[in-house]
This record gives structure tokens, C-alpha cells and sequence, in this order.
């Protein structure tokens, strides 16, 4: 599921049919932006039943260049998680 089909499903839920489809991808837009401003952040953004979007750090390593075998220094980085909840977990 895409973007412009999760806003189709969105919009056939009988509770929300007086948004428009505009409406339905500002919320879309407006919710993706709010997690990925708050992770940033560094705080975590934890929705019950579906899961937790955090932020988590990868420390610096060695790697080998499998072309030429060659060791290199990779670089610590920071990057974005998302852990499923239980109950999400218990449904698949």
C-alpha cells in the first residue's frame, strides 16, 4: 500500500466519510511529519497496539570492500526504528 492508497482507505471508513480527499492527505502528511520531527528530537513516538518509532545510533565499525577486499572505517550514524507492539505482533 502506497501513500494515495492508504488516503483511499482512509476515506472509505464510514466514521470519516465527510473528510475530503484533501483532508485525508494533509492528516497523512501532517502525522508522517509530527513522527519524524519528534524522533529527531529524540524523544519516541509510541502508539498503542501498533508500535514505536525511535531513534537509535549505530556505532563506528570496519567493513571490507568485497571487490577488492580492502578494510574501510564506516561511519557511526544515527537512524530511525520502528518496533511493532504486541498486539500487532500477536495479529500477523
Amino acid at each position: 500500500m502506497n501513500r494515495k492508497e492508504l488516503i483511499e482507505a482512509i476515506l472509505k471508513d464510514k466514521q470519516l466519510n465527510h473528510l475530503t480527499k484533501k483532508d485525508a492527505d494533509h492528516f497523512v502528511a501532517t502525522l508522517i511529519d509530527v513522527v519524524k520531527k519528534t524522533v529527531k528530537k529524540g524523544d519516541d513516538v509510541s502508539l498503542i497496539g501498533f508500535g514505536t518509532f525511535s531513534k537509535t545510533r549505530r556505532a563506528a565499525r570496519t567493513g571490507v570492500n568485497p571487490a577488492t577486499g580492502e578494510k574501510i572505517k564506516i561511519k557511526a550514524k544515527t537512524l530511525p526504528k520502528f518496533r511493532p507492539g504486541k498486539a500487532w505482533k500477536e495479529m500477523m
